[in-house]
């Protein structure tokens, strides 16, 4: 059950490290209490931004979900021609993105913006965020793209893609620290999504909708 202590991200083991130094200072002078919360913080930081190994082999026309969390909403928004899916990540999810499909990294979007609760349906377009394009095997009316959304905890949005580059599904995309929502935009004509509103998904395990 503590195998995820051996996935942790390098961003998390600085600050393991840093809430373990400042609890080893407050208890080299007696001050107990706040050292072991800092060893709990420590612990938590380790915890939180841990990358579980996920290998599933999905099938060509399997688009996978990009995130970790619960399933807020399914529906059409702004554009009429594409279907939003958004999850929203607790501090208690895996907080790292991953392709939701083989193809193409298009054009990157950063936005800056608010910092509201990453579940409330307002922090969608008032939120700090990152949106990155992603086409099926290249092809341009295929798209899966995944928008990263800061929440009033997260404040920092880590992309590691760029431009032009080719991806493999369920390849490490970014990551958001601690609580937020991310967002994947589908054709809405040419995809069946399978997930339901409430349901919880597994970034890079979970299948989020079906090529037609």
């Amino acid at each position: 059950m503590f195998s995820w202590i051996f996935t942790v991200h390098s961003t998390g083991m600085r600050f393991f490290g840093i809430a373990l130094f400042v609890a080893a200072f407050f208890l080299l002078f007696g001050l107990r209490t706040l050292g072991w919360l800092f060893i709990v913080i420590a612990c938590f930081c380790a915890f939180f931004f841990r990358i579980p190994k996920r290998n599933v082999q999905f099938a060509d026309d399997e688009i996978a979900c990009p995130a970790d969390g619960t399933v807020l909403s399914i529906k059409t928004e702004d554009d009429p021609n594409s279907v939003v899916i958004r999850i929203f990540m607790s501090v208690f999810n895996v907080h790292v993105q991953r392709a939701p499909v083989n193809g193409t990294v298009g054009e990157i979007f950063y936005h800056k913006g608010q910092f509201l609760f990453a579940d409330k349906p307002e922090a969608a377009n008032q939120n700090e965020r990152n949106l990155m394009q992603f086409f099926h095997n290249g092809d341009k009316n295929r798209f899966a793209h995944v928008e990263q959304i800061t929440g009033a905890i997260a404040r920092r949005i880590e992309c590691w893609v760029t431009p032009g580059q080719t991806i493999d599904q369920g390849h490490l995309i970014g990551l958001i620290r601690f609580g937020s929502q991310v967002a994947v935009y589908l054709p809405k004509d040419l995809v069946r999504v399978v997930v339901k509103e409430g349901q919880k998904v597994e970034g890079g395990n979970s299948v989020l909708a079906l090529w037609k």
